[in-house]
């Protein structure tokens, strides 16, 4: 081969070289940047899907707060109104004890009154007695 078939031939194979290299460089630079959008992509989409997690755990969280709150009122309502009743119940048996004793009362009263009705009786039959001696 002579010198300057050797020489375009070199010169060939090193614009091919650097026409190969070129070639490469662009396509690394195309998948770089590929890969670097469907990072970025991907980044966002799992940000979306972690804030849209946290939105849903957030909301049944809150939820829960806000039956918890309600929960506790009427917790408070209930204990109130057991109070009051627990407060009625004491003024019944107060009154139910003052009804008993009237009663007591009413009864010996009326013993009493039996008791004396006998003695009244008994000392008129002994008046009617020596009367009529």
């Amino acid at each position: 081969m002579d010198r300057s078939k050797q020489g375009d031939s070199a010169h060939g194979l090193e614009a091919s070289l650097i026409q190969f290299i070129n070639l490469h460089h662009s396509s690394s630079l195309k998948l770089r940047d590929f890969t670097e959008k469907a990072k970025k992509n991907a980044i966002r989409s799992a940000r979306r899907v972690s804030e849209l997690l946290v939105d849903s755990v957030n909301g049944e969280v809150q939820e829960s707060f806000v039956m918890q709150k309600r929960i506790e009122m009427e917790i408070r309502a209930l204990a109130a109104t057991i109070l009051q009743f627990g407060k009625q119940t004491d003024q019944w048996l107060a009154a139910s004890h003052s009804i008993n004793t009237a009663i007591k009362e009413i009864g010996d009263f009326e013993n009493w009154m039996k008791t004396m009705e006998f003695d009244c009786k008994s000392i008129n039959a002994a008046i009617c007695n020596i009367h009529q001696e």
